[in-house]
């Protein structure tokens, strides 16, 4: 199943199929906070490079349902089913309960079952670490993030981490593929199976049988402690990273702060039907309305996309003029360093194109 999908998304077309004669609707969710303004810079750089597709704007403001727990609108459902592919904004999620994570609710419900991160250096953007390129591979539906918990008595909470062998020899699949389709050497299955025996056992178990099927990517098994020392250390020691969801959570994050923070790093969230991209950046309220958004994480989401669209010419112009905007210093955001404001940094991109 993964290999037919992994075909569709990361390689490139054989039968002359093209969406470039034709507009493709895609289902565009801003976000709270900053996501307004920076999807507004990304609606206005993609006018600038003339992507064929048509942008299908929807509200996901939770409502109530009939069990008093709030969800996401109907309309928003129709419109991601309808288009097969998203771009998302940062979303809020209200503490409290009865509020569930917006996110997680969209994943759930679109089976978006694989969270893919690429962090690589940026030319011109100097960090701690030079020439980083990992990609994490996140299984996003299960483990500590499945919803599961309940009270047992006053004062003491249980959460169930759930941790099946078709999702993770899903995943596993997923990212041998990714691997193969893409050039990459290894793949390192990052677990815990030393201390939860059953649940990342099981997992481990599925990654060890879906390397035997791709000989040629070399394959590994590491402790997650391990892996963030090492990845401290010396990240170019990995290359194509598959885990458990809270492991890639947190992982993923730790690798984007290699390049810059979570304002330069793209995500994409792969399902059976369909695709969403998003900033996994938070909504920074405290800037928003202000215009000094950075809307480069965003941006290289949609980029993702259009890969996955099968629209590879403009997902490279664009990637090209947002990266010599960086490299060039000359409107950089205040997360980079500089004192330009989220539209001199998109009119900058759009100059180029």
């Amino acid at each position: 199943m993964a290999s037919r999908i992994l075909q569709k998304i990361f390689t490139a077309p054989t039968n002359g199929r093209s969406y470039s004669s034709g507009l493709r609707k895609v289902t565009l969710i801003p976000g709270d906070g900053i996501g307004p303004e920076i999807s507004a810079a990304v609606q206005k750089i993609f006018a600038a490079a003339n992507v064929p597709i048509e942008w299908e704007s929807v509200d996901v403001t939770p409502v109530r349902g009939p069990d008093g727990r709030f969800g996401i609108p109907q309309a928003a459902i129709d419109s991601v089913n309808k288009n097969k592919i998203g771009l998302k904004g940062p979303l809020m999620t209200p503490v409290g309960k009865g509020h569930r994570s917006l996110n997680l609710a969209l994943r759930k419900e679109f089976n978006l079952y694989a969270n893919v991160r690429p962090c690589r250096s940026l030319e011109g953007y100097k960090t701690l670490y030079d020439n980083v390129d990992v990609v994490t591979i996140r299984e996003n539906t299960e483990g500590e993030y499945s919803g599961i918990e309940h009270e047992i008595v006053d004062g003491v909470v249980q959460s169930i981490k759930l941790i099946t062998e078709e999702a993770s020899s899903r995943v596993a699949e997923f990212a041998f593929q990714y691997a193969q389709d893409n050039g990459r050497k290894k793949v390192t299955v990052v677990h815990k199976a030393n201390i939860m025996r059953m649940s990342d056992g099981l997992f481990l178990r599925c990654a060890r049988e879906m390397s035997k099927k791709y000989p040629n990517v070399k394959f590994e098994e590491k402790y997650l402690d391990t892996v963030c020392l090492n990845m401290v250390q010396d990240p170019n020691k990995y290359d194509v990273l598959v885990m458990p969801n809270l492991y890639g959570d947190i992982l993923s994050d730790m690798c984007a702060g290699l390049v810059g923070g979570l304002g330069l790093t793209p995500s994409g969230n792969i399902g059976l039907n369909g695709a969403l991209f998003e900033s996994v950046h938070g909504t920074a309220p405290d800037i928003a309305g202000k215009d000094l958004a950075n809307p480069t994480a965003l941006l290289l989401s949609a980029v993702m996309m259009l890969k996955h669209m099968e629209l590879s010419d403009h997902a490279a112009k664009i990637k090209q003029a947002c990266f010599a905007t960086i490299k060039e210093a000359k409107y950089l955001t205040g997360d980079l360093g500089g004192k330009a404001k989220c539209s001199e940094f998109t009119n900058e991109i759009c100059a180029k194109l």
